[in-house]
């Protein structure tokens, strides 16, 4: 199995658990550079993985619409070879992908089977990558998830419980609505799809990975809040406060009946899963 990743919140998570089903391939990025399509090519003809499991991507949303062909190169480009690789291979190609794909503009939550229209250039570039894989022909799962947060790397969560140490007031968004979830969690049901899968490749497709409920960026943080004793005050106010170039869906809420449903699973609410993350050592 080749773990492309292996450095971000779900690949640090995935790495142990893969090895649960075979022998696991991790490379440094320097190693195995989605950026470079000429050395990504030939490295794919050497390892010849019977899974790729690509965990990684171009995710500075900011940035990104300065860095465009960067961005293009690793979001939509390196999946494209990746599923050209693995339809020639006969293998599996899992590939994470983001709620950004959409506007935010449904009241209600999004599904699989929902037009996308994404606003920025990450999501663009992430709604690319995933038709390319579609159109290959290659055997695929696809797993778009949202807010992903865990004791490593750059996230929401951590930023939260370090600002809650340094300061007794914080303002938070509470006008943007979707679906914390931890990555270890999303790492454990990503194996149990692919397990599945492997065994039954009508299962293969495009899934929502997501926890049950919803909350705004300020309803999470004061979960944070609660978790971990804060005595300060949260305050809410508007994304408007925080001037910014990308426009960002408002409303990103996912469905995840679908997968839960083929591969069995009972999804949790993401306060269940704050406390498991909470439990977590760091």
């Amino acid at each position: 199995m080749l773990l492309i990743g292996r450095n971000g919140q779900i690949g640090r998570e995935l790495q142990g658990r893969l090895s649960a089903l075979g022998e696991v391939f991790a490379p440094s990025r320097e190693q195995f550079d989605l950026a470079d399509p000429d050395g990504l090519q030939r490295q794919l003809s050497s390892i010849r993985p019977d899974l790729i499991v690509n965990a990684a991507a171009y995710t500075a949303v900011e940035q990104a619409e300065s860095e465009t062909g960067l961005a293009q190169s690793i979001n939509a480009q390196a999946p494209e070879i990746l599923a050209d690789a693995a339809r020639r291979m006969g293998s599996l190609l899992v590939h994470f992908s983001t709620d950004y794909v959409f506007d935010g503009r449904t009241a209600g939550r999004y599904r699989e089977t929902d037009a996308p229209n994404p606003l920025n250039v990450y999501g663009r570039t992430k709604l690319e990558g995933e038709r390319a894989i579609q159109a290959s022909g290659a055997a695929h799962l696809i797993l778009r998830t949202s807010w992903v947060y865990g004791p490593h790397g750059h996230n929401f969560w951590l930023t939260m419980r370090r600002l809650m140490r340094e300061r007794s007031e914080l303002q938070v968004v509470a006008d943007q609505w979707g679906v914390p979830n931890p990555a270890s969690l999303l790492a454990e049901l990503t194996v149990h799809a692919i397990g599945e899968v492997l065994a039954d490749r009508s299962k293969a497709g495009l899934y929502h990975l997501s926890l049950r409920g919803e909350t705004s960026w300020y309803g999470f943080a004061c979960a944070i809040a609660e978790s971990c004793g804060y005595g300060g005050r949260v305050n809410p106010i508007s994304s408007g406060a925080y001037p910014s170039r990308v426009t960002r869906p408002s409303r990103s809420v996912l469905a995840a009946d679908r997968f839960a449903e083929v591969f069995g699973c009972n999804l949790p609410d993401w306060r269940t899963g704050l406390e498991m993350v909470c439990r977590q050592p760091s």
